[in-house]
């Protein structure tokens, strides 16, 4: 792939962050990046958790390398612009973090994101000077690259039990601002008025909002509050887990395969999965 491919990608992606509201889902493989694809979405996101489950794996236990190579793979399959789910940089020293992130950048990304939590139990969120150190780190990284990579900070107060994860949230959030951030994400608030707070708080930045469960907001509710992207992390990927779990116990608990009788035809995926492939340079 052509270096001006991603340069053009990478165009595209920093324009869809400069006014309005889009989706960017997160496919966890080809041929989920690959139907994504064909529904129109303007650009795609990697899941940590779903690729990760893919593999017989917990989030958080794939490696830097594996996912890197996964990256790439989502990268080179379609022709959209690709957000990577970086975790934590795979380091918690900022050198470390601007090497991975180094790394990323060359898989042919638009955008990366850096979160805050460290997997470990007893202290899970980096304290806040070398959090902000992190995303200090893998700016520079970015700008020293020439690679123009969009650079999202993660505040993971909701998903790591803070006890006031609101108030945290804001003050990394617009702590990582300072820092280089281009993009603001802090996932696990549904309410509304948590997500009004956290986007009147950091405005005008651009703020990604995690859409994974139902929470009674819609794409269009979440665009009228002020959300410029909208995720939906390991969303579409449990959803299929769902379906297949649902089909394979009643299988080995009842002997039945009733499950099967509403399921999108295996003539129609592979239909489209032929003529996809005959589109492709």
């Amino acid at each position: 792939m052509k270096a001006s491919d991603f340069a053009a990608r990478r165009a595209t992606f920093r324009r869809l962050h400069q006014s309005g509201c889009f989706v960017i889902p997160n496919p966890w493989d080809i041929g989920s990046a690959r139907y994504l694809r064909s529904l129109g979405f303007k650009a795609l996101a990697t899941t940590s958790g779903g690729f990760a489950f893919s593999r017989g794996l917990a989030d958080g236990a794939v490696s830097r390398d594996m996912m890197l190579t996964h990256i790439a793979e989502i990268v080179a399959s379609v022709d959209l612009p690709v957000n990577a789910d970086f975790e934590h940089g795979y380091a918690d020293d900022p050198e470390a973090v601007a090497h991975n992130v180094g790394l990323c950048v060359k898989t042919g990304v638009a955008g990366l994101s850096i979160e805050d939590s460290t997997g470990n139990r007893d202290q899970p969120l980096y304290d806040l000077p070398l959090a902000v150190d992190r995303i200090r780190a893998a700016r520079s990284a970015i700008d020293a690259s020439g690679a123009d990579v969009l650079l999202t900070a993660r505040a993971e107060c909701f998903l790591t039990g803070h006890p006031d994860p609101l108030r945290e949230s804001i003050r990394r959030l617009q702590a990582y601002c300072e820092a280089g951030a281009d993009v603001l994400y802090a996932p696990g608030p549904t309410g509304r008025g948590d997500i009004e707070a956290i986007l009147s708080a950091v405005a005008p930045k651009p703020v990604n909002i995690l859409l994974s469960s139902n929470t009674g907001l819609s794409i269009a509710d979440l665009a009228a509050l002020g959300a410029r992207r909208i995720s939906v992390g390991s969303g579409l990927n449990c959803a299929a887990w769902t379906g297949f779990i649902r089909a394979a116990k009643e299988i080995a608990e009842q002997g039945s395969t009733t499950a099967f009788e509403d399921i999108t035809p295996y003539a129609e995926l592979n239909n489209f999965f032929e003529q996809d492939h005959k589109k492709r340079p």
